[in-house]
């Protein structure tokens, strides 16, 4: 048996039901290559009481754990909730391809996507979520900003998530170069800072008044819509920011 587990926002947001997956199974994998963790992995095994043992991406990728689940219950976890990485759903459909399929199951939890939901911005008004890469010294993608500008056309907020290992002051950097780029107006931002645990921060000001603000990992910017489009729920959630 092979067991997606969503950890959830902090250490303690375990279910029950992730729990006691967790003390049938013979190995426990964490999977941390997706997102900056807002706590360390001995705490989490502080909570469990099993080792835990970190993989790489190209071992998640891999028939490793699928293989391993076919004689012993195997455990992988992942931060908030186990499917929004395409890598986690490709691992349901190898084990549904062994002979003899390998039976999964799935535990979910509370992801960034329900959180932000804290900055007062309602869920069903975001349009498609994308990522900001990390820049490098010849590569510095800025395509992200096109669907930022088709959510606005459609009045919706943009949740952009930000590749591990990038600073904050580094992703507005990036974020501030690339809206110059497109033609993009800036209006004011909402910054999400280590939602769920007791450092969360939400913040709502413009660009440069942000590049100069202490912002931990993980972290994640929205641009809402435009404010005439606003629902005055959200209007007055964003004023109290």
């Amino acid at each position: 048996m092979l067991y997606l587990i969503g950890l959830g926002l902090n250490e303690k947001s375990l279910s029950l039901e992730a729990r006691e997956a967790i003390a049938r199974c013979n190995k426990i994998y964490l999977e941390g290559y997706t997102v900056n963790f807002p706590y360390d992995k001995e705490k989490l095994e502080e909570v469990i009481k099993k080792k835990i043992i970190a993989l790489k991406r190209e071992e998640v990728e891999s028939q490793k754990l699928v293989k391993e689940a076919k004689k012993e219950e195997v455990a992988l976890l992942v931060y908030g909730s186990p499917l929004f990485a395409t890598t986690h759903l490709t691992l349901i459909m190898d084990a549904k391809k062994m002979k003899p399929e390998v039976k999964t199951k799935i535990i979910y939890n509370a992801s960034v996507f329900d959180a932000v939901s804290e900055s007062g911005l309602q869920l069903y008004k975001f349009g498609k979520i994308l990522s900001m890469p990390a820049w490098k010294k010849n590569f510095s993608p800025d395509s992200f900003i096109d669907s930022v500008l088709d959510n606005l056309s459609i009045k919706a907020h943009s949740l952009i998530l930000c590749d591990i290992g990038l600073s904050f002051s580094e992703a507005i950097k990036q974020f501030k170069i690339a809206a110059a780029n497109k033609n993009l107006k800036l209006e004011k931002i909402v910054v999400c800072s280590s939602l769920g645990t007791e450092k969360s921060k939400i913040l709502y000001d413009k660009v440069e008044n942000l590049i100069s603000k202490k912002i931990e990992m993980p972290f994640c910017l929205i641009i809402p819509c435009k404010e005439k489009d606003l629902h005055f729920t959200e209007k007055e959630a964003l004023e109290n920011l």
